[in-house]
């Protein structure tokens, strides 16, 4: 497939490379000739200010990827097919396909924006997605899908790659204990407490638990693991491994025996990345000395990352990352509620708007999280259950990679989360049906 553009940016490169990649498996080739653009024997897209006359898809830019620099977006949402498009322009499509996709992936409305929420985070309900009512929808997939249409109708001949769903379970390892290993001080702590607010089911569990009796409320990584097993999954688990704790960093710390012992367990079956101490975010000395712990505990080099909290802002936390060695995250998503924060459900590469530049990082986005419903939008099990459905029906029908975050507490026999493991055991026997 071949681009002809009157110029050339690093931002239609980015885009060039990732609409070829999700139709037809490398990236589009870009040219300024428009001999080069006529005689080229396979599908043509048209990019530049006048239609050339011959078969081919024509889309006038809008002027966003021949920018530099970053400043207000006048947007206008129409919805011609039922859904959202905007940069309308004369087009083909109907729209500027490439520029209303770089607006989304690049994270654009979240630069210089001052909107913060409770945990210092770019808010939704200041995004486009959430103003328009498409943060459930994996939107990009659809407009790929309308063009993969007009390509197969222009282009008979050229074979195009065929998406294909598939599902990745991810962990976040936040507590990996409720009582055990955590000291006598901060066990007598917890029992005091438990006691000043008369809470006696707790003090009786924490007792019967640190004398043996039973099994440690947010231990749930055998469950998990026979999970793993019925249904032929490979997860990915997220560990923080923190040096102290603090308000949002309540870890087991790793210097403790059996702490190191389930790290070492996970990793040798499965992948396993960092995710960093909310103190990470303040202070930048601790991102490198974290993936350092935990790459000495497991013995493998660390690449991957997601945040605690959802905690991210651009670009210093990516950039952070990339210069800690990380190239994968799993963190584009968002810690208030469940949707797709970038309108896509694949991996992309970050585009780093205020440096101009693609980068190396690759983003894994996210769609669904337990905590998300439980704290954030206040659901049942059977209703976090409907929705984690809805996202699985959705994304399964766009052939996208669906990544849901549950965290072993909500696995366990914590009392609070009662129900959550019976949900979640009954969506992987649907998904696992659904794809045999």
């Amino acid at each position: 497939m071949i681009l002809l553009a009157d110029t050339i940016t690093p931002r239609l490169r980015y885009m060039a490379a990732f609409a070829g990649t999700a139709l037809c498996g490398e990236p589009v080739r870009l040219t300024t000739d428009p001999e080069e653009y006529r005689q080229y024997p396979q599908a043509r897209i048209n990019y530049s200010n006048s239609r050339s006359g011959i078969t081919e898809i024509y889309i006038r830019p809008v002027s966003l990827l021949f920018e530099t620099g970053i400043r207000e977006q006048e947007i206008r949402c129409v919805r011609p097919n039922g859904y959202p498009v905007f940069f309308t322009t004369e087009a083909d499509t109907g729209f500027d396909f490439f520029a209303a996709s770089f607006y989304l992936l690049s994270r654009y409305e979240e630069y210089n924006r001052q909107e913060r929420d409770t945990y210092g985070r770019f808010p939704h309900t200041a995004s486009l997605a959430w103003r328009e009512g498409f943060l459930h929808q994996p939107l990009i997939h659809y407009w790929l899908r309308d063009l993969a249409v007009l390509l197969k109708e222009k282009f008979p001949g050229r074979q195009l790659t065929e998406p294909a769903f598939r599902f990745l379970p991810t962990y976040d390892v936040d507590e990996a204990f409720c009582y055990r290993h955590k000291g006598w001080v901060r066990s007598a702590g917890g029992l005091l407490r438990d006691l000043l607010q008369g809470k006696t089911g707790r003090v009786r569990e924490r007792m019967a638990v640190l004398l043996g009796r039973e099994a440690d409320p947010f231990a749930s990584f055998d469950r998990m693991e026979s999970l793993h097993q019925d249904y032929s999954l490979s997860p990915v688990y997220f560990f923080h491994v923190g040096s102290r704790n603090g308000r949002y960093d309540k870890q087991v710390l790793p210097a403790k025996p059996a702490m190191q012992e389930l790290i070492r367990s996970v990793s040798s079956r499965y992948k396993t990345g960092l995710h960093p101490s909310w103190q990470s975010g303040d202070e930048s000395h601790l991102p490198e000395a974290e993936k350092k712990q935990l790459s000495l505990i497991t013995g493998k080099e660390i690449t991957a990352s997601r945040q605690h909290f959802i905690r991210f802002l651009l670009p210093d936390t990516f950039r952070q990352l990339i210069n800690t060695g990380i190239r994968e995250d799993y963190s584009m998503g968002y810690g208030s509620i469940n949707g797709f924060r970038a309108s896509v459900s694949m991996p992309f590469y970050w585009y780093d708007l205020e440096r101009e530049t693609a980068t190396d990082l690759l983003l894994f986005p996210f769609c669904f999280m337990d905590a998300n419903c439980f704290y954030e939008q206040g659901l049942s099990p059977i209703q976090a259950g409907e929705e984690m459905r809805r996202y699985y029906r959705e994304v399964k029908e766009t052939g996208g990679l669906l990544i849901t975050i549950w965290h072993n507490t909500f696995l366990g026999t914590d009392p609070r989360f009662r129900g959550w493991k019976d949900v979640y055991a009954f969506l992987l026997e649907e998904i696992s049906q659904g794809e045999r």
